[in-house]
C-alpha cells in the first residue's frame, strides 16, 4: 500500500510523525510503517520520525498489507474495485465476518480467496456490516487507513435501501426517531426503548402491493437491526422478518437490500456511486401483484 502526501502552507517545520499522524493514521499503522515500511521525502529515505518538514516536500510512505483471513473460493459478484477499496454485492444467507461457528464461509474469507487468486496482498476491512440475510452492497478496504477514513463518521457514506414492509403505510414520506437498545433478556433482539441509543431512519414509498408496501430508506445512523427495528415500532415489521414479525411463504428471509451508496472516495477525492440491482426474490414478490418497479 502506497499514500502520498505533499505539505501544505502552515505545515513549516511540523515533525515528519505529527505530520502523518494529522493525516487520518492511526499510531499503530504509524508504527507499523516506521518499523517495517518505507518513507521518502522528495525521493530519499527517511529514517527518523522527527525529521523537520517544508512546504512544498513529497512524502510518500509504503508498507505491505496483508489478511490473516483464510482464503475461500466462493464467486463473489464485484460493484466497484480499484487499489484502495472493493465493493461488493452481498447475497443472502452470508455473514460478514468469521465466527466460532463459521471460519470460511464468509464476506471476508470470499474477498480473500479473490485477492489471493489475483495474487494481491492486500488487507480485507469491510467498512461496515449487513445482516446475514440483508443483501446488498458492501464496502471492503484494503488497509487499515481507509476502513478508518471511510467509518469514523457514519455520515461519511450516504446509504440507501429498498425494503417491503407489510401492510399499507399512509404517509408517502416519513422521519422515523426513536432509541434502540438491546432488547431485556435477549442477546439478538433489539427494541426501541427509552434509555437506548439515538436512531434515526428516513423512508418514502415507491409503490404498493396487494398486501405490502415498498420502500426506499436511509438511515442517518447505524444501529444494530435498525430498519427491522424501526419498521416494528411503527407497526410495519419487514416481510419474512421471523424475528420481529414472523415469515412469510414468498420469501425465506427478511425483505430488505443495501440499494445504493455514494461517498467522496478518501484518496482520489472523487465522487463514488454504487448501486446493486434488487435481488430476485424480492422482485418476484412485486411482479405476483402487477408487476411493481423498484
Amino acid at each position: 500500500m502506497k499514500m502520498t502526501y505533499t505539505v501544505p502552507e502552515g505545515h513549516e517545520g511540523q515533525k515528519l510523525s505529527a505530520f502523518i499522524r494529522g493525516r487520518g493514521i492511526s499510531g499503530k499503522l504509524w508504527k507499523k510503517i516506521k518499523w517495517t515500511g518505507h518513507i521518502t521525502i522528495n525521493g530519499e529515505v527517511c529514517h527518523h520520525a522527527k525529521t523537520p518538514l517544508h512546504v512544498g516536500d513529497i512524502i510518500s510512505c509504503e508498507w505491505e498489507e496483508f489478511s490473516t483471513v483464510v482464503p475461500s473460493q466462493i464467486p463473489i459478484s464485484i460493484l466497484y474495485e480499484d487499489e484502495w477499496l472493493l465493493i461488493v454485492n452481498k447475497p443472502a444467507q452470508m455473514i460478514i465476518h468469521p465466527t466460532t461457528k463459521e471460519h470460511y464461509d464468509t464476506l471476508v474469507n470470499a474477498v480473500a480467496g479473490y485477492l489471493a487468486g489475483k495474487g494481491e496482498r492486500s488487507g480485507v476491512h469491510p467498512v461496515y456490516r449487513l445482516d446475514r440475510n440483508t443483501t446488498g452492497v458492501v464496502v471492503i478496504a484494503k488497509s487499515a487507513k481507509i476502513q478508518h477514513d471511510l467509518s469514523k463518521n457514519h455520515t461519511s457514506i450516504y446509504r440507501e435501501y429498498v425494503a417491503l414492509a407489510t401492510g399499507r403505510l399512509e404517509k408517502e414520506k416519513g422521519i422515523i426517531e426513536a432509541p434502540i437498545g438491546r432488547k431485556d433478556g435477549s442477546i439478538i433482539e433489539w427494541t426501541v426503548r427509552e434509555d437506548g441509543k439515538f436512531a434515526r431512519t428516513d423512508y418514502q414509498v415507491i409503490a404498493y402491493g396487494k398486501d405490502f408496501t415498498v420502500l426506499r430508506l436511509h438511515l442517518h445512523t447505524g444501529r444494530t437491526h435498525q430498519i427491522r427495528v424501526h419498521m416494528k415500532y411503527i407497526g410495519h415489521p419487514l416481510l419474512g422478518d421471523d424475528l420481529y414479525s414472523c415469515s412469510d411463504y414468498r420469501i425465506d428471509r427478511q425483505a430488505l437490500h443495501a440499494e445504493c451508496i455514494h461517498f467522496m472516495h478518501p484518496e482520489t477525492g472523487k465522487e463514488i456511486s454504487v448501486k446493486a440491482p434488487i435481488p430476485k426474490d424480492m422482485m418476484l414478490i412485486g411482479g405476483c401483484d402487477g408487476g411493481i418497479h423498484y
